[in-house]
């Protein structure tokens, strides 16, 4: 079963200092059994479509853009759903959103962790997909200090080894020097208590990692629960709800190994169609939990 709820938040702008209201979603819940699975809006980002879609072309592109409602020259503003798993004993947080340091829309994920009572001394947990900067960044706090100061980390040890490696900053590309400089840093500050995973493992009781690699070189989702009742969180590994259903097999312009992604993508959104899974998209349109299913030859999400 799944609830929603709301929050009201005011942001003060321009010169004059008006108030305009807006709404956000505080978060939307998901029952297991005894596990309850929250996602956490951290705001959104602001992309070009290049960022997204890569070299796809126009024609591969327009029919999708247009069944959705984009504009081909439109900027994309995903969500970001960082979830939240509590089984009685755990306080799992799936990803930290951004922090203040990436996007001035996102990093709002202390604003709806207080919205529902929790406070970042709560987490026993945090499970990192990746180590991109809308995952990563807001693990530590203003004065470099990890945010979550009672937590345990965990992340893929082939996803460490590749931030964490001096040559990756010079190996990266121009325009991704920034995420291989900020995740070295905040990965090297989580040092001492850190726990690596690998394809396959169960993490925690009833989570298992599963290696989705091709977005970064170590991505991992994670299956929480068993059977058909169960949920994959998916980190970015199918980073839309529009093109990446409906044509998996077109490159990622987000995907670091794009073939991979789409080997990956396309693997995933078989499973999850054929044994109806539940899934919680970070980019998918907020919360984030849905189901893939087959439509023709294609996939689409279908929320709820």
């Amino acid at each position: 079963m799944i609830t929603r709820r709301t929050f009201m938040s005011r942001a003060a702008v321009g010169a004059a200092g008006l108030l305009i209201p807006s709404t956000m979603w505080a978060n939307a819940s998901l029952t297991i059994g005894d596990i309850t699975i929250d996602t956490l809006s951290d705001g959104h980002l602001t992309l070009p479509q290049a960022a997204t879609f890569g070299d796809a072309t126009a024609e591969d592109l327009a029919p999708i853009l247009q069944q959705y409602g984009i504009a081909a020259d439109a900027p994309l503003m995903p969500d970001c759903n960082v979830t939240l798993v509590r089984d009685g004993e755990r306080t799992i947080l799936f990803d930290v959103g951004a922090g203040p340091d990436f996007m001035a829309t996102a990093g709002k994920l202390s604003v709806a962790l207080d919205a529902i009572g929790v406070s970042p001394d709560d987490i026993t947990h945090i499970v990192f997909t990746h180590a991109h900067p809308d995952h990563l960044w807001g693990v530590l706090d203003d004065f470099d200090e990890p945010f979550f100061p009672n937590a345990t980390y965990m992340i893929g040890k082939t996803e460490w080894d590749y931030w964490i490696a001096p040559e990756t900053v010079d190996n990266i590309g121009a325009e991704r020097t920034t995420f291989a400089v900020g995740a070295k840093r905040r990965l090297e500050a989580l040092e001492d208590n850190i726990t690596f995973l690998e394809d396959g493992e169960e993490i925690l009781p009833n989570i298992a990692a599963r290696g989705t690699f091709g977005h970064t070189p170590g991505h991992m989702a994670f299956q929480v629960g068993a059977g058909t009742e169960s949920v994959m969180i998916l980190g970015d590994c199918i980073g839309n709800h529009h093109v990446a259903f409906a044509r998996p097999d077109l490159a990622s312009g987000s995907d670091q190994d794009a073939d991979m992604g789409i080997a990956t993508r396309t693997m995933l959104l078989d499973q999850l169609a054929s044994e109806q899974m539940h899934l919680i998209g970070f980019h998918l349109p907020y919360p984030g939990i849905g189901r893939a299913e087959r439509k023709d030859s294609q996939f689409v999400f279908v929320a709820g």
